[in-house]
């Protein structure tokens, strides 16, 4: 009987020890809690703010960005001297790995837009172009872009975007004529004529061009200047045979 009340009695006592050490814990525990909380307010009361740290995020190393520039450097060269070779399939690799090491370089991105027009894959130039000229307003990226909407036979869309480069350049008569030769194709003569006119002032002895002049005056059905177009041609190149039938045959109507 004595071994249970000392048992019990033990049980008791431990159980006061653990509950007397629990409770100490929480009050040591709400005092630090109230410590904080005290100094935070006097911090507060101080004028002084708790911001959260942001970590920034380290910045690309300046060196690995100069050796892959480097890199894309080397494969330009390397892709001029492919495309004088006429490699344009060892060009477009060539031209790829550049552009997987700088994706947004202009310098990359027009030089493959060339290259599809000099291969004859207008669309693929087209739709490069047209990406580029999102991010640069460059002369001759307009007229490239109407080139190749021209070689598709897309004339409406090829007229807005040499119109495009002549706006930049008004002066130039080789965007004038470029203009006058797919207003043509548009079989929109009477600017056609105009344009290639404005051109033939300043390439006067550019016979092409004449041609071209003649052959819209004859299309609008104006014999007298399409005979004054042959006649200017005449002057230049006097042994042209067919010139010659042409006046001829002009002559007689």
């Amino acid at each position: 009987m004595i071994y249970i009340f000392v048992l019990f009695g033990s049980f008791f006592a431990i159980c006061a020890i653990l509950g007397a050490r629990v409770a100490l814990k929480n009050r040591g525990v709400r005092k630090f809690v109230r410590g904080v909380s005290q100094r935070t307010q006097k911090a507060k009361d101080r004028g002084l703010t708790m911001r959260e740290t942001q970590i920034a995020k380290p910045n690309k190393n300046p060196r690995v960005s100069a050796i892959e520039m480097q890199k894309v450097r080397t494969l330009l060269r390397e892709a001029e001297k492919t495309t004088a070779r006429r490699s344009y399939n060892e060009t477009e690799k060539l031209l790829i790995q550049a552009l997987t090491l700088a994706p947004i370089s202009t310098e990359v991105r027009a030089a493959l837009s060339k290259l599809y027009l000099t291969m004859g894959r207008d669309a693929k130039a087209e739709a490069l172009y047209r990406e580029l000229l999102a991010d640069a307003d460059d002369i001759s990226f307009h007229a490239n872009l109407g080139l190749a909407c021209y070689k598709q036979k897309k004339f409406e869309l090829a007229c807005v975007s040499y119109q495009e480069a002549l706006n930049r350049e008004p002066k130039s008569p080789e965007r004038a004529a470029s203009l006058g030769r797919c207003c043509m194709a548009a079989r929109r003569f009477t600017e056609a004529a105009d344009l290639l006119e404005k051109a033939s002032e300043r390439l006067s002895r550019d016979t092409e061009i004449l041609h071209m002049i003649a052959e819209c005056y004859e299309h609008l059905g104006d014999l007298k200047a399409t005979e004054d177009a042959y006649h200017r041609i005449h002057r230049i190149q006097p042994y042209d045979e067919a010139v010659k039938q042409k006046l001829s045959a002009l002559a007689g109507v």
